[in-house]
């Protein structure tokens, strides 16, 4: 486990783990049984509230508005993973996997709601659980557009700015406004794509390494967890700058 190495290997490591320049550092199958007591108590879901409360508490997070969206995470297995479900796409070859829904506040970027469920659910299945009170403006693609979605925005405060597919009314101007409205929304909801890319770049989440959804949550939850706490040193140094 690469956890495990750099301990051995890095100061910067030890530092941040507490761990004394002279005292042994745990060995790798002490790291699996730690995961897996994290995954047996759902302390993952725990431990990435507590983190955002400590960020709100700090006011990093400014509440201006909302971005949400969903990104598609292949599994770990194929032939293995067993709960992992199969999501086809117009423009993409089909993914075996899970899904990360996710809403991130609008003027800092920093994730403030995580839902893992497998691939075929819909994007904004879990807008309830991942919409923050208090939205303000919630920015999102034409999968929030409408029904339910817009009802639950509108019912925890918030005002819904989402892509929309078809035509505002009849007119000449009708799709020139549908055009305006659209290339509003997407220049603020595009940002939340850094967070997606930042994760599949740089966080090893271009696939999951455990099997089974209960894992996935783990490992989307410990890289939001480390998103927003790198995200969070950027902006208190950006602020005292």
């Amino acid at each position: 486990m690469k956890l495990a190495e750099a301990l051995d290997d890095r100061t910067s490591f030890r530092r941040f783990c507490g761990f004394a320049a002279h005292e042994p550092t745990p060995e790798r199958t002490a790291f699996v049984r730690f995961r897996r007591e994290l995954v047996r108590r759902g302390l993952d879901r725990v431990l990435f509230e507590t983190v955002t409360r400590q960020l709100e508490t700090k006011g990093v997070m400014v509440r201006t508005g909302t971005l949400v969206d969903a990104t598609l995470i292949p599994s770990a297995s194929i032939r293995q993973d067993g709960e992992a479900k199969w999501a086809g796409h117009r423009r993409r070859k089909p993914v075996h996997g899970y899904k990360a829904h996710v809403a991130t506040d609008e003027g800092a970027g920093l994730v403030r709601g995580v839902e893992v469920t497998t691939a075929n659910v819909h994007d904004a299945a879990e807008l309830a659980a991942v919409l923050p009170p208090e939205p303000g403006d919630v920015y999102g693609d034409s999968a929030f557009t409408g029904g339910s979605a817009e009802r639950l925005i509108i019912g925890r405060g918030g005002r819904p700015r989402t892509v929309w597919t078809g035509i505002w009314g009849r007119g000449p101007d009708a799709l020139a406004r549908l055009e305006a409205n659209n290339a509003a929304v997407r220049r603020v909801r595009c940002r939340i794509e850094t967070v997606f890319g930042t994760w599949k770049r740089s966080y090893g989440l271009r696939r999951m390494r455990w099997l089974g959804l209960a894992k996935a949550g783990l490992q989307v939850r410990l890289a939001a967890m480390a998103y927003n706490l790198r995200r969070t040193v950027t902006l208190l140094h950006a602020a005292a700058a």
